[in-house]
């Protein structure tokens, strides 16, 4: 049986409401009154049996960032199903088209914090199942228990004719079957001890929009000889219980999430299994604080992904109040890197020269799909062993530098009089006018220059390093002349007169008491 529903944004609409986070519409709700007419004393449909609505609406511009379709679900249903279009008209150039983005809440509602949520596949997928048993990638398996149901629907960026959009919705009656009890990885691996370990921590499988399975994630960071990687899919935690078999003596594997907003993505690092962070607020509401406070709660890290970039909603808009790490670098070097590096080394100052705790960088490659490289670039950490809780917290104390591949390996450190030295992420205790004398050893970046970068600026350039891409590279200074000193590996230049691309970076060492 199939019925259709019109539903547009107007008349038919149940009401607009805010929540503390971005306003939101709750249509007309769906009904499938007629499951119950033909329940059996047993309880629930005849198994095996279906029935299909079909809703159409056009969405129109200035819409809310999330339009929440009521589904009434009756007793007896094994699978929800729903799948989805909307036009995608030609727009000018400049003019931002029609993109629309899916999930669904159960019977626990859609209020923040996620109580309801079952999964959410932004544009990644037209259609999505969920059963006791099973679900789609970004979906949360589970019974499909009786009461009112929401398909939210996010409209992205809307043409300036507006988006018309159809929704099907599928329910199939039965027995529910069996959730299984999920199985996550462990949180410690086969370390080296105290060691520098190497990472990525913002990767994306077909659990969101990557195209990669996590299996073969992980045979590519076992490749990019990655010690540790972090699960990152966009707004939904349904990766976790599919990372356990992949795991092993030579691959920690944290769990996470990509917290998606429209005001900034945040990559929520190592968190407890089975957390979910909602996404469904904007700056302006003040509700990001509350959210990061979830991620520390949970055992993660809070860190701002890209915040720079140039796509719709990706540009952080939030602050860095509550940031632990701040990803300087995401993927292939580009511009918005170049900006990202820039910013991140002007709050660097401001906190030495304020007097203010500074947060560390990172770098990670931010792969969906080939080519993207696993492990391009990679934050490398010095760890007192290789588990959650060593390598977050060298990520958090900086103890760690970036690297574009396993090929370039960096050890930089200070030194001052009566023996003292001090390493990257660390403090040089020496007076303002002690001698200090920093140094970098470089293998694996042929042909790059050495560059160290001070509260001052940029002091000291190095010639290009040899062929073999090997090479030392030291500098004189003291605590009065640079409050900290970071050191850049850098390709040849693109554009004369401009930088070239990073091959590596480290978080600073600061000089004085």
């Amino acid at each position: 049986m199939c019925e259709d529903v019109h539903h547009p944004i107007g008349p038919n609409r149940r009401g607009l409401f805010v929540t503390g986070a971005a306003a939101a519409i709750t249509l007309g709700t769906v009904s499938f009154a007629s499951g119950a007419e033909r329940r059996t004393p047993a309880g629930g449909g005849k198994p095996g049996s279906t029935e299909t609505r079909t809703v159409r609406g056009t969405l129109p511009t200035g819409s809310p960032d999330f339009v929440y379709l009521p589904v009434e679900v009756p007793d007896g249903v094994r699978e929800f199903r729903a799948s989805y279009t909307y036009e995608k008209p030609s727009v000018p150039p400049g003019t931002q088209g029609n993109a629309l983005d899916i999930g669904v809440f159960d019977e626990r509602g859609t209020e923040l914090g996620g109580k309801g949520f079952r999964g959410w596949s932004g544009g990644a997928r037209t259609e999505f199942f969920i059963r006791a048993d099973e679900a789609t990638p970004g979906y949360i398996p589970g019974r499909i228990r009786e009461g009112t149901w929401y398909i939210a629907l996010g409209p992205y960026t809307v043409a300036p004719e507006g988006l018309p959009y159809e929704v099907t919705i599928t329910l199939t009656y039965g027995a529910p079957g069996k959730t299984p009890k999920p199985s996550y990885p462990p949180e410690r691996a086969k370390g080296r001890g105290r060691a520098w370990y190497r990472g990525d921590c913002h990767l994306h499988s077909v659990h969101s929009d990557g195209r990669r399975t996590p299996a073969e994630i992980a045979a590519l960071a076992r490749a990019a000889g990655l010690d540790f990687i972090n699960s990152s899919e966009h707004n939904t935690h349904s990766a976790h219980a599919h990372w356990a078999d992949l795991a092993g003596d030579d691959l920690l594997i944290m769990l996470g999430e990509e917290v998606t907003t429209r005001n900034g993505h945040v990559v929520a690092l190592g968190v407890d299994p089975g957390t979910f962070i909602d996404w469904r607020y904007r700056a302006r509401d003040n509700r990001f604080g509350r959210y990061a406070r979830k991620v520390r709660d949970a055992g993660g890290l809070v860190v701002p992904a890209h915040p720079h970039a140039t796509c719709v909603g990706c540009n952080w808009k939030f602050g860095f109040g509550d940031a632990d790490v701040i990803e300087a670098w995401n993927g292939a070097y580009t511009p918005d890197d170049e900006i990202a590096l820039a910013d991140w080394d002007s709050r660097l100052v401001a906190s030495v020269r304020g007097g203010r705790p500074w947060i560390p960088a990172m770098g990670n490659s931010d792969a969906h799909r080939d080519p993207d490289r696993v492990g391009g670039p990679q934050t490398v950490v010095l760890a007192d062993d290789l588990t959650r809780e060593a390598i977050q917290d060298g990520i958090r104390r900086g103890r760690s530098y970036v690297a574009e591949s396993k090929a370039v390996e960096l050890a930089f450190s200070a030194a001052g009089g009566r023996g003292r030295h001090a390493g990257i992420g660390g403090r040089l205790d020496v007076g303002r006018d002690d001698p200090v004398t920093v140094r970098l050893d470089v293998k694996g970046a042929p042909g790059c220059t050495v560059r160290f970068v001070t509260d001052q600026g940029v002091l000291h350039t190095s010639p290009a390093l040899p062929e073999t891409g090997t090479g030392t590279v030291e500098w004189r200074t003291t605590a009065s002349y640079a409050a900290y000193v970071r050191a850049e590996v850098r390709h040849a230049p693109v554009t004369p007169g401009l930088p070239g691309p990073l091959t590596a970076f480290t978080n600073p060492v600061f000089l004085g008491r």
